[in-house]
């Protein structure tokens, strides 16, 4: 039994850094592609904000006034990333909302304006999505701020 467990923690170690132990643990199955063929699938503004971690300007997102009852889908890989229910006018700009499916968001420090901030993406693509801030609402206090151009809008009718 000693001799399994020490198997599996040299195996672990060897693959911690070819896979995340957020995306091992919860035995999420990520999508890898080159930047050639998220080139081909992507418009060059959508490449720009998911594969390079753009932002677009505040404002210009079809999505801002989005009010009907959907989810919003990574535009990379379709996976359903936001409730409409949990969708909030923050004034910002940016689509946001105060929570998110589980397990589908990752997050890593961001110091491109030289403080830090907390950057997150679609766990399962790694296409950026955008910052995550603590002057949202309750119950979470979370603004999950993203660019529009990385989302697509599911209307409830149309959903699986």
């Amino acid at each position: 039994m000693k001799k399994r467990k020490f198997i599996k923690i040299i195996v672990l170690g060897l693959l911690t850094p070819f896979v995340t132990l957020q995306a091992f643990a919860q035995n999420i199955k990520k999508i890898i592609k080159s930047n050639k063929e998220w080139k081909e699938i992507l418009t060059n503004h959508q490449y720009y904000i998911l594969r390079q971690a753009g932002t677009e300007r505040p404002f210009t997102s079809h999505l801002n006034n989005e009010k009907r009852n959907g989810e919003y889908l990574c535009v990379g890989c379709k996976t359903p990333l936001f409730s409409s229910s949990k969708k909030y006018d923050s004034g910002t700009g940016w689509p946001s909302f105060f929570d998110h499916y589980p397990n589908v968001i990752a997050t890593k420090l961001d110091f491109k304006l030289l403080i830090p901030r907390t950057e997150y993406h679609c766990a399962i693509c790694e296409g950026h999505q955008g910052h995550v801030f603590d002057d949202g609402p309750k119950p979470t206090g979370k603004r999950y701020c993203n660019n529009g151009a990385s989302l697509i809008f599911k209307l409830k009718d149309y959903l699986r």
